[in-house]
This record gives C-alpha cells, structure tokens and sequence, in this order.
C-alpha cells in the first residue's frame, strides 16, 4: 500500500485532523421544538428578545409597600388596600399609608418599591404592622435584572441543557435551530468472533467491542446502528462499507486495521478512500485510521483497532471529539487529577494508562493508576473510570504529579 499520507502521528496532530475532517463534515443545521431539544448541539447564539423578568415582581408571600412608610408600619401598621396575586396586573396603587398582600412572582404595584414577607408582619382589623426593620427594595425582583434585550443567553456549540432550555423557554421560544445529530454505523470485523450467547468454536472468543461502542455511543448522546460482523473477506468488508459510507455520516470500525495478512481496511480505504492518517503514537491504540469515503460515499470513516481496551481508549481521545465536532461542539473542559502514588513510564508513545478516581474532603481529585495496562486487560478497564494520559516519552511521574484524565 502506498502510503500518501501522515502515520505514526502524534497525539495531537491526531487531533487537529480530527478537528479538520469534522469541520468539512459538519452536519446540516435544523429547527427542533423546544421540547426535543435536550442534549443537541446549538447551531446559532441566542439572544433575549425580552427583559427578564418582564416587571417588576414579589420575590416573596407578603405584603408590598413604600419604604417611605416604614416607620408607621413598625409603630401603628399600613392599611390593606387590595391584594395581588401571581397572574394579571391589577390596576393597583400602594398610596402612602397604604399597603397590598401579594404572592411570589406578581406584578408590584404602582408606588410600592418593598416587600416584606408574611412571616415578619402581623395582620388585624385590616392593617399589616411590619415586626421588624428592612432595606428599601427587599424581596423585590427588579424588570430585567437577569437579562435585558440583547444580552447572549446562549452560544452556537453549547449543548442544550435542561437550564439552557429555560432560559430559552422564558423567552417564549417554541423551537431552536441546532445542529443535526450524526448518523453512526458500527461494524465490528474478525473471524474469531462470536456473538455472546452463541457457543464457542475452538480460537473463537465473544464480541464485546460491539456493546462497548453502541454503549460509548450511547453515551455521548447518539443513537448508533449495529450492522453484522463483518468476515476476514475483502469483498464483504468493501460491500458493507460501500452500503453504509452512502448511507451515514460517521462509520466506525473495530479491528482489521493493522498491517497483518487479515487487516482489509487500510489499503480498502487507500484505494476507494481518502486515507487522512494512519497509526498515531498512542499505547493503547496506536494502529487508528481516519479516511474520507470518496468512491464509498460521504461519511467519515474512523477505524479503531481491536484490542477492546484499544478501542475504550481511541474512542474517549478521538471519536468522541470526532462525534463533538460533526455537531460543531465546543470544546470539552479538559479535566486533571493528581496522581495517587508514582508511575514508572517506560516507553516513548503517549499512554492512556486505565485510573480510578478519588475524591476527598480536600476538593482535589486523585487517580489511582491500574498496573494492567495491556490492551486486553478490560477487566482493568471495568475497574477503573478514568484514563490517565501519559504525554509522549519516558518519564518517571512523581506522586502528586498533575495529570490530564478522559473520565468515562
């Protein structure tokens, strides 16, 4: 196969052409109800159209008044004009003297510029005695001091949470434009798998990368498709990658990826394709390849190795990002621990080392580094809920040591 393009890449290469191909693939942008909106990625800002709140209202149950007024309600009380609730504006005016029982959330009346709340005022014989001294414009939400018309509520890239949702909603919107979740299919390759609940043949052993990804998937929010496993026959693996490059907007493969006699897919992808690197210095997962369909449609094909902890790993520092960047998603926050004892790293590719996270009372995090670290120790990777990204180079790492995590 002649290779016309980067392998054996760096880390973070890796990632800038992960950022590229995404950014070419980006999907297209649609309007969602309001209510089908969680979770998806905003495709445009959003900025208020009204005043939030709309007036000025009660923050409490009580009674409005004019703090001007303050003293007489403390010695001999305010007369009660009227009330207001939560709902219609009333044509309600506080007179001086005078006061007007309201509930949380209704319009204040003319005149009033104070709230005192049920619990600190006595009522008898229709006046309302104030019981103790209180700042001008307590318990008083004043029109637009969350946000005036104009102010950015919410930014293109920011995934829809249900706050985010409130927000928009307060502003009356009914639907949003937002980027279009992208389609995914798995395959999963090799004539040694077995389905589990299948018997075992002699040097057959069970499929459990195809859980792991559909449940990966799943995780970041898509609704992946599942097609067969796919035989060590070229013909086939070009037949289904054919089928589902023109139906998909991301593919993702596990195994067959390498160099040996039985992995189809980098020179498939070489000549049908446009190969965009393979192999990146990474322990594990190192023989990961990312292609453009070309002659087998539009979709991005991402090929993980098959080693499972392999794949756990490309997935959580590349598809992830691949899958963020399809949507046009900000950034992720990057996250870090401090190492819980030290780390020997002997090697020169970048490592995803498996790590169980500790919180303490401190407020720093810790990560207890796994010492099975091969790639099909998932077991290892069961146990743990974090990878420690050890950079490129051999190092000792001291305990305490600060560490960038891929929390899972």
């Amino acid at each position: 196969m002649n290779a016309e393009f980067p392998t054996r890449i760096a880390y973070a290469e890796a990632c800038a052409l992960i950022d590229a191909a995404a950014a070419r693939h980006r999907t297209p942008v649609e309007r969602v109800a309001l209510a089908r909106a969680h979770g998806l990625v905003l495709a445009e800002d959003v900025r208020a159209g009204l005043r939030q709140p709309p007036f000025d209202n009660s923050a409490m149950d009580g009674y409005a008044f004019r703090h001007a007024d303050l003293a007489q309600a403390l010695a001999q009380g305010l007369r009660l004009a009227g009330e207001q609730f939560a709902g219609p504006a009333l044509d309600l005016a506080v007179a001086p003297g005078t006061c007007v029982r309201i509930t949380t959330g209704a319009p204040l009346p003319r005149g009033a510029d104070s709230v005192v709340m049920k619990e600190n005022a006595r009522e008898a014989d229709g006046r309302v005695r104030i019981l103790e001294p209180q700042a001008a414009g307590r318990h008083v939400r004043r029109a637009g001091e969350d946000s005036e018309v104009g102010d950015l509520l919410a930014q293109a890239g920011q995934v829809l949470t249900p706050a985010r949702l409130a927000l928009c909603a307060s502003q009356g919107l009914a639907e949003l434009p937002v980027r279009r979740r992208p389609t995914v299919a798995v395959f999963t390759t090799g004539d040694e798998l077995a389905e589990p609940g299948a018997p075992l043949r002699p040097g057959q052993i069970y499929n459990s990368n195809r859980a792991q990804l559909m449940a990966l998937l799943r995780d970041a929010g898509l609704e992946p498709t599942a097609w067969p496993t796919l035989p060590d026959d070229p013909g086939q693996v070009y037949s289904a990658l054919l089928h589902a490059g023109h139906a998909f907007d991301l593919v993702l493969t596990c195994g067959g990826v390498s160099a040996g006699e039985k992995d189809h897919l980098p020179a498939l992808l070489a000549e049908r394709g446009r190969v965009l690197f393979w192999k990146a210095r990474l322990k594990p997962g190192m023989p990961v390849l990312l292609a453009e369909g070309s002659a087998l449609g539009d979709a991005l094909f991402l090929c993980l190795p098959g080693n499972p902890v392999s794949v756990l790993a490309t997935w959580l520092a590349l598809g992830r990002r691949l899958a963020d960047g399809l949507q046009g998603r900000a950034p992720r926050p990057r996250r870090y621990a401090r190492l819980a004892q030290p780390w020997d790293k002997r090697h020169e590719r970048l490592e995803f080392l498996r790590g169980s996270l500790e919180e303490r009372g401190d407020g720093v995090v810790r990560v207890h580094p796994n010492p099975a670290d091969g790639s099909h120790r998932m077991r290892a990777a069961a146990d743990a809920d974090a990878l420690i990204l050890l950079e490129e180079g051999v190092r000792a790492y001291p305990a305490d040591a600060v560490v960038e995590i891929l929390a899972y």
